[in-house]
């Protein structure tokens, strides 16, 4: 258009310079001819029009062009968009599916410790879904966790990861790992709690399986060498007896009788010890059966009334067993000859107790028993009015003993109930506690599922 323009421009003043361009444009005499001055300027007005409608067509189609160049290029734009949302999309249900999927708990904070992830695991557990927790302060969503906000914290200024063991024994155990994310995101920290209480309770199964059996080997290897010796003696009592009753030594005899009877009734009583530690040794089995706890009591009572002798004081026949058992008591799954192990080592603990204690006319040693139904377990309670616990004693008697005891004054070695309660508490997944005082005596309480 500017190009045509400066053309035509440039021709007129051409023209200019060598005759008078106006000169078509009159008649003879000089006058104007309109009418050819009319056709001549629509002429040139439409061939301007033409002209600029080209160049207006031409900028058409290129704009045309433009749009359709700028349409494909957004509607590939808009693919791209939805192809890499899409793909955003299907990762991010992945990974929530990955979290969800997890048998563990998984819950996200972030700096303000504030939960930001809360997996299904975790819904299921608290019985809280993700709607209602999301940015609620952990503890008050999940008041009962047994971490601390200090604990956190710790994790989080010192950006390493935290391992925790948090375990009840013989009822759960559970492993809590902390660690924090990227210190570039403002994401804080991402905790994991782990239910591991069967792994924890098939390890110690096979564990103490081991030491059962070891134990076995060993208490068998004890008994047969004990028995060599306490044969021999039992056969020179005897010989020695016949020799003494058949020998005139006069007053002597009857002291020398009562003195080889005495060494017999202790040799027997060493028979019976060895026998029970066979016992015990072969007493755990892997399926626990009905049984009733009365019998296994009276077998117990009776058990130890063979086994516990003081030459030079107290006799466990000696001792008033009082016995109050409910009417109609249900059997209970359990392993009876760990039941009946543990009962002797109470009556045992009973037995140095009331034998440490002096006695008089009016005051005589006792154990009472009584095995009751409360609700849906049975419990069992075995008193006596021997001599107290102390406070230390009472916190140590069912713990392992160790040779680096820090605590002298803590109950002996040979008064301690641990494996008796290592039976009620991981085999028979019951309670066993004790209380002692001067006013009410000592008394053990267990309690055992009815199912």
């Amino acid at each position: 258009m500017r190009q045509a323009l400066v053309f035509i421009a440039f021709a007129s003043l051409s023209l200019s310079a060598y005759a008078d361009v106006f000169a078509v444009f009159r008649e003879e005499d000089g006058s104007t001819r309109w009418q050819y001055v009319a056709n001549t300027s629509a002429s040139l007005l439409i061939l301007a029009l033409l002209i600029v409608l080209f160049f207006l067509i031409r900028a058409h189609w290129r704009a045309v062009r433009s749009n359709r160049a700028l349409t494909e290029i957004k509607a590939t734009l808009e693919e791209r968009v939805a192809h890499r949302t899409a793909e955003l999309q299907e990762r991010e249900a992945y990974i929530a599916s990955i979290v969800n999927s997890m048998p563990v708990m998984l819950i996200g904070l972030n700096q303000k410790l504030e939960i930001t992830q809360w997996n299904k695991k975790a819904e299921e557990v608290t019985g809280r879904p993700l709607k209602d927790v999301v940015g609620t302060n952990l503890w008050k969503a999940y008041s009962s966790i047994t971490l601390t906000e200090a604990q956190v914290k710790a994790v989080l200024e010192s950006g390493e990861t935290m391992n925790i063991k948090h375990a009840q024994p013989g009822q759960y155990s559970f492993d809590i790992t902390l660690y924090p994310l990227d210190k570039q995101d403002d994401t804080g920290i991402v905790i994991l709690i782990s239910d591991v209480t069967k792994q924890v309770n098939a390890e110690n199964k096979l564990a103490e399986r081991d030491k059962v059996s070891a134990m076995g080997e060993l208490a068998s290897a004890m008994v047969y060498d004990i028995s060599l010796p306490i044969n021999s003696i039992f056969a020179r009592v005897s010989s020695a007896r016949q020799e003494l009753e058949a020998a005139d030594l006069g007053e002597v005899k009857e002291f020398l009788l009562s003195e080889v009877e005495m060494v017999r009734q202790s040799a027997q009583q060493a028979t019976a010890i060895a026998q029970n530690l066979l016992e015990l040794a072969s007493s755990h089995h892997d399926i626990k059966q009905p049984a009733a706890i009365a019998p296994i009591m009276d077998h117990s009572i009776e058990l130890a009334s063979q086994l516990f002798k003081d030459a030079e004081g107290l006799a466990f026949r000696q001792i008033n067993i009082r016995r109050n058992y409910a009417a109609n008591l249900p059997e209970i799954p359990c392993f009876p000859a760990e039941l009946a192990q543990v009962f002797v080592r109470l009556m045992r603990n009973a037995f140095y107790a009331l034998n440490a204690k002096p006695w008089h006319d009016n005051d005589k040693p006792w154990i009472n028993i009584e095995i009751a139904e409360f609700y849906d377990s049975l419990w069992i309670k075995l008193a006596h009015n021997g001599k107290c616990l102390s406070e230390e004693e009472q916190l140590d008697i069912f713990q392992p003993y160790f040779a680096m005891n820090s605590h002298p004054e803590s109950c002996p070695v040979e008064q301690r109930l641990s494996y008796s309660y290592f039976i009620i508490a991981h085999h028979h997944r019951g309670q066993m506690a004790v209380t002692s005082d001067e006013q009410n005596g000592t008394c053990f309480n267990i309690q055992l599922a009815l199912g």
